[in-house]
């Protein structure tokens, strides 16, 4: 069938119709009915703790949602689910972490259990902190591993409670946050400040605060240097920050690899 001469088929009607709905709802941008906006990243830095009394002394959740305060740019939300003297092995089974995990939408989930020096204990750490980093990794967040300490009437073991830990993370590909190291370092340089409760275990304040700079400034990937007073300052003693923000560099600085 012929057409007039510089008539359009109806084929390059409808090409031509397209073309103009589309370039219309370009022009009227995403908020005006037309084409989606990209989805905006939650600023937020979300994390849920998993361990014992070495997570909820002083409320260390707590102390490193403070130190978030050093970033104005972004809050910290953060929840835990801690037992006495339990294990991963022991969360494993009650399941209330496996649920805390599902329920949100986290960007970090740290695992914490105690010293691990012995072979066996070390077995289970390694293991356990595998099979959580498989349910934490299918929500899209990334797995740690809160390295503790042993008993100072147990101090020899330090060596070997690190290497567990190490392993640990290592294994899984998760984030090591070296608190340990960092206490046994300012334990080193400067014995006066007391990390320590009395029965030489469980995290005195100053201890606590260690250990959350360690584990913010890994989390938000910044030098724990300065943190303290970025974030409005603290009750410790100005030397004894000072020593807890220098050990808990050189720890990160030793052990964690991004």
């Amino acid at each position: 069938m012929c057409r007039a001469p510089g008539r359009p088929s109806p084929s390059e009607n409808r090409l031509l119709i397209t073309r103009l709905l589309t370039f219309a709802l370009l022009a009227l941008g995403p908020g005006c009915g037309g084409t989606a906006s990209e989805p905006v990243p939650d600023p937020d830095l979300k994390i849920l703790f998993i361990g014992n009394s070495l997570t909820y002394a002083n409320d260390l959740p707590a102390l490193v949602q403070r130190l978030g305060r050093s970033d104005p740019t972004r809050a910290v939300v953060v929840s835990s689910v801690a037992y006495g003297d339990y294990s991963l092995e022991d969360h494993w089974n009650r399941g209330d972490a496996q649920r805390a995990i599902a329920g949100a939408r986290w960007d970090l989930v740290v695992l914490q259990q105690g010293p691990s020096a012995l072979p066996a204990s070390r077995d289970l750490l390694i293991d356990y902190v595998r099979r959580f980093a498989v349910e934490i990794r299918r929500v899209g967040a990334r797995p740690a591993v809160y390295m503790v300490w042993p008993p100072l009437s147990r101090a020899a073991e330090w060596d070997a409670v690190t290497a567990s830990h190490v392993a640990a993370a290592d294994t899984s590909g998760a984030l090591l946050l070296p608190a340990g190291e960092a206490l046994r370092a300012v334990r080193t340089a400067d014995a006066g400040v007391p990390l320590f409760e009395s029965d030489g275990f469980h995290p005195a304040p100053a201890g606590s605060w260690g250990v959350a700079l360690v584990i913010y400034a890994a989390a938000a990937g910044v030098s724990p240097v300065g943190l303290t007073l970025a974030a409005g300052g603290s009750s410790l003693p100005p030397s004894h920050v000072a020593a807890l923000e220098t050990a808990a560099a050189g720890a990160l600085a030793r052990f964690v690899r991004r």
